[in-house]
């Protein structure tokens, strides 16, 4: 179908045999503002179609051909097109099958088909005004949501997540999340999300953590009126609410181990029913979940579900720390720097050489939360167009307990100190196997072997 064009200049085509007619449909569509074109037959009235009107009235008795030839062929060259039948005859059954063959409306040659003629093209407009609004929409949605315009960086951690974004896209199995606090897991959601078949309909995220328990199962499956002390009104939860949509549970391993039990049965069925009701509800919703927490580790100690777990399984995505990042973290500072400038009003601020060596060197405990916090700090502390290190307010001190605070093996623990130092002093080698007691060679290897990328 073709788009419908948002236009002042609305052009109609009147198709009629009757000259005198034909002259009083013209006037009345030229007072109402349209562009005009008259045809006194088929024929002539084809040969000019590439001209794309918006819009077609359309006698039904042609001297050269029927309206159902005439409809036909504008179906079949621009699909789409709006047609209006203005006919004599009184036959229900004509009007029922040439609407069904795609004519929007069709009215009869009365006193009133002016008036009539004006209020379906008045309808048309509106209806055409409200698609191509909702397509601008669209558009803008998918440009906002393409996954690097929402998750910026270009290191292979994150080439590897939009490639698993873009296999999640392609079907309707359920996503799982993990990932530190802070990576950025809602913005794969929203992602996959708006980049889906489903992207028409909500995405709705429902934080569980922050929910407490005696109210969660009302949260996500909703209630009835009376269905407990304070149950006023009915309730819509969160599945109904995302009903032909995605649902986004963040922190899933905070859910209660006894409405684990309720949410597998309901993933199960794919129905619900409300809190104190008794009423079904079928139930088409994708589920992605998230969590910084080891779900292994929770149902080793009975806090999770196992069977949950391989329901909600699905796709597995692995967010990568900041740290891991590499050069993500310059560029991920800049985005944040350019943001914060724009939203202020305030001239754009370049960051030091001696800022970015900073910050390759921080560990980010907070991720890129944190890092977007230091940034707009940094541009509020920052007097001039430039943001130095002694802008950026992180806790150094803290580095080599944040680098301890994630469990690795020696090897891996060899690499980060080895990384760290090469970033500090400008990636001489000589230098670093001087201050660490290292052997260059050995560096050179781990350089070889990419272990230090």
């Amino acid at each position: 179908m073709a788009k419908p064009k948002l236009s002042s200049q609305y052009k109609i085509f009147v198709v009629e045999d009757n000259t005198l007619y034909a002259q009083i449909l013209k006037k009345q569509l030229l007072d109402d503002g349209y562009l005009v074109k008259v045809f006194h037959n088929g024929r002539d009235f084809m040969a000019n179609l590439d001209e794309k009107p918006d819009l077609v009235t359309l006698d039904y008795t042609l001297p050269d051909m029927t309206g159902y030839d005439v409809l036909k062929k504008i179906q079949k060259r621009m699909p789409g097109t709006n047609v209006i039948i203005i006919s004599a005859q009184e036959n229900i059954n004509t009007a029922i099958d040439l609407m069904k063959n795609g004519a929007y409306d069709y009215i009869m040659k009365a006193a009133d088909t002016r008036e009539k003629l004006s209020n379906v093209i008045k309808n048309i407009r509106e209806r055409d005004q409200l698609r191509t609004e909702n397509i601008i929409l669209k558009d803008a949605v998918k440009e906002k949501y393409n996954f690097r315009n929402l998750i910026k960086g270009n290191s292979r951690e994150i080439e590897h997540i939009f490639e698993l974004m873009d296999k999640a896209i392609q079907t309707q199995i359920s996503v799982s999340i993990s990932g530190a606090t802070g990576t950025g897991k809602e913005l794969v959601a929203k992602g996959i999300h708006y980049n889906s078949k489903r992207s028409n309909k909500p995405f709705i995220a429902v934080n569980v953590s922050a929910i407490p328990d005696g109210l969660i199962e009302s949260e996500l499956f909703g209630h009835e009126k009376g269905a407990f002390t304070g149950a006023d009104s009915r309730k819509i939860g969160k599945f109904e609410q995302a009903n032909g949509g995605t649902l986004f549970l963040d922190e899933i391993a905070d859910l209660e181990i006894g409405l684990q039990a309720k949410l597998l049965r309901v993933l199960q069925e794919r129905e619900l029913v409300r809190l104190g009701g008794s009423e079904t509800i079928p139930l088409d919703v994708r589920i992605i979940t998230a969590t910084h927490k080891n779900l292994g580790t929770l149902i080793a100690e009975g806090k999770f579900r196992k069977d949950l777990y391989y329901r909600l399984l699905g796709l597995p995505i692995e967010l990568p720390p900041l740290r891991d990042r590499g050069n993500d973290i310059i560029l991920l500072a800049k985005h944040f720097v350019d943001e914060f400038c724009r939203e202020n009003d305030m001239e754009r601020k370049e960051i030091s050489e001696e800022a970015k060596k900073l910050l390759l060197t921080y560990h980010f405990p907070g991720n890129i939360r944190e890092l977007k916090a230091v940034m707009e700090l940094s541009c509020v502390l920052s007097n001039r167009n430039v943001i130095k290190a002694s802008h950026l307010n992180m806790n150094i001190d803290n580095n080599v307990q944040n680098l301890l605070a994630t469990e690795k093996t020696i090897e891996e623990y060899t690499q980060e100190i080895i990384k760290h130092f090469l970033i500090k002093y400008n990636q001489n080698v000589r230098l670093v196997a001087n201050k660490l007691g290292v052997g260059k060679s050995t560096i050179y290897r781990m350089l070889q072997k990419k272990e230090l990328e």
